[in-house]
């Protein structure tokens, strides 16, 4: 019996489906400072997902506001 190696690889498209489908954040903070005084502080959030996917965990979290109840 042979032993076959088989290595997973996946296309752009399915990668961009991936994430799409089940969504990626980005979060960074960069902080410069020279002897204890901030220089620049930058914060950076990103969400890439499909709208179908941020409504769906928005909802969960509570951060949508149904139009009917404001």
């Amino acid at each position: 019996m042979a032993i076959e190696k088989n290595i997973a690889s996946a296309s752009i498209a399915e990668v961009v489906d991936r994430i799409l489908d089940k969504g990626i954040v980005i979060d960074a903070f960069i902080r410069i400072s020279l002897v204890g005084i901030e220089l620049i502080a930058i914060e950076i959030r990103a969400v890439v997902s499909s709208v179908e996917t941020w409504l769906k965990y928005a909802e969960a979290v509570g951060l949508t506001v149904d139009p009917a109840t404001a």
